[in-house]
């Protein structure tokens, strides 16, 4: 019985979870929020830069940060700053992962670009549990950073 009730909390603990999109791309932002809100979790915003992904960032649980965004080569200083500043677990999607092969300190991996739909669920599945202290199979797509694969 006591599974079972954590279980659901655990559950809904993962439906409440906030996902922030810092991505350049505004079409590949869009169909990116498209299949996380078809999961039936929250969106809480698309940025492009520095300045707005920092302004969302208290909204957000979970963060998917490109690389290279519109104000220059800023996503892996982002990404840091939202996992030790903010608390966010981030994972980043760039068509250039050996920019970060070696990780960025609190984050726990890169995505190749392109993505596809069913990648970005596994991904959030693991970016939750990661969050959250449960379990999940790393996406085969992910590279785990050292020291972050649960």
């Amino acid at each position: 019985m006591l599974t079972s009730v954590s279980r659901r909390r655990l559950a809904s603990e993962a439906m409440n979870q906030r996902v922030l999109i810092i991505e350049d791309e505004f079409l590949i932002a869009l169909d990116v929020a498209d299949t996380i809100e078809n999961m039936g979790l929250k969106v809480v915003g698309l940025a492009n830069a520095r300045k707005h992904a920092l302004s969302l960032a208290a909204h957000a649980d979970i963060a998917l940060v490109d690389v290279n965004l519109a104000d220059g080569r800023t996503g892996p200083e982002i990404g840091r700053e939202l996992a030790e500043q903010y608390g966010l677990t981030v994972v980043f999607m760039t068509g250039n992962p050996e920019d970060i092969a070696d990780g960025v300190d609190g984050t726990i991996g890169v995505l190749t670009k392109p993505v596809m739909p069913e990648v970005v669920e596994q991904t959030i599945g693991y970016a939750i549990a990661n969050r959250l202290g449960g379990m999940a199979i790393v996406p085969r797509e992910l590279k785990v950073f050292r020291g972050n694969a649960n």
